[in-house]
């Protein structure tokens, strides 16, 4: 009887030991508190992305407590500066960012660069896309880049961004590898991507360059029609849409989106912010957001982040210097 009970107890005591360890597991598998920080306006692509990341973890139980809070202007520069003025009251503060930060940082439009930040994590990538109205005599890619080489200046091409943007610059990469001279682009600029679709459809512009994410509501509905978008293969989000690659243009880019927290922010609170988020990506409720923006999967943690963000730097200056942006 006493050996049952020995055993008895050793069972309960071992059961007992590895609920607790489970239950500190799973605590250390879950972040208390994020607040994001959107450098743009609502509905935009920074905004999206911070509030479609919040929706998994917070349906997945990765976090217990998310808040959002959008802070415009600067290009993005406002809200970098109130990060870095704030940073000790901000150790619960992811901020979204993108390539303009780096494009940005370049052009001087800010005198800050993601290295007065803390890079925690790329999280997904947004390809470009080359979009026209449903009635556009252009029914192809090849059939514009056509037109480009013949009179640039017959093509307009309108961006959400300033000239030298992003949205430029795909555009110019795009228009070059067909074999285009790059800096005789017109490029309209709209000051916001929602802005820059309601010209191309008010027909102020005959093409839009755009985030393929952005484009597939509307290219859903019928209402435009996308040429061609810049990955390495066709997304499954948009599966009759052609990649230049496969058109015969040597030309891909995709902009990558991820988190940033404030200067001085510990080691160990990155990490555990950069894995929570690998986490998600287990989740169902990620799946959805995902499908529904037609993201790409891009996870890369904090050094792995830095060293992509150094590289691009190097590749997003030459083209500028290219087109004249940079000295």
């Amino acid at each position: 009887m006493l050996t049952q009970f020995i055993s008895r107890k050793r069972v309960t005591v071992l059961a007992a030991f590895m609920a607790s360890a489970l239950s500190v597991g799973h605590a250390q598998a879950k972040v208390e508190e994020v607040h994001f920080l959107v450098p743009g306006g609502a509905g935009g692509g920074w905004d999206s992305t911070a509030r479609g990341i919040g929706e998994a973890l917070s349906k997945s139980e990765l976090v217990d407590k998310i808040s959002y809070e959008n802070m415009s202007g600067g290009g993005g520069g406002k809200a970098i500066a109130y990060l870095i003025k704030t940073a000790e009251q901000s150790q619960d503060t992811l901020m979204v960012n993108s390539t303009p930060i780096i494009i940005r940082s370049l052009s001087n439009v800010f005198p800050q660069s993601f290295r007065d930040l803390t890079p925690v994590a790329a999280t997904v990538g947004d390809f470009g896309a080359f979009v026209v109205a449903k009635d556009s005599p252009y029914h192809s890619f090849t059939e514009l880049a056509e037109a480009y080489k013949k009179d640039p200046r017959s093509v307009s091409v309108a961006g959400g961004s300033a000239r030298g943007s992003m949205d430029h610059l795909v555009a110019a990469l795009a228009f070059k590898a067909a074999g285009g001279e790059p800096r005789k682009l017109k490029y309209l600029a709209y000051d916001a991507g929602g802005k820059a679709m309601a010209g191309l459809l008010s027909g102020e512009t005959q093409v839009l360059s755009t985030g393929l994410s952005e484009a597939l509501s509307l290219a859903e509905a019928g209402e435009i029609r996308i040429l061609a978008m810049t990955g390495d293969a066709r997304s499954t989000a948009a599966p009759d849409v052609p990649t230049l690659k496969e058109l015969g243009y040597d030309a891909t880019f995709v902009n990558w989106r991820g988190f940033f927290g404030a200067p001085g922010l510990s080691d160990e609170q990155a990490d555990e912010f950069a894995d929570v988020l690998k986490k998600m990506y287990e989740t169902k409720a990620w799946e959805t957001v995902r499908d529904r923006y037609g993201w790409t999967e891009i996870y890369k943690p904090r050094k792995e982040f830095m060293a992509f963000l150094e590289q691009q730097e190097k590749e997003v200056g030459g083209l500028m210097r290219e087109l004249g942006f940079l000295k």
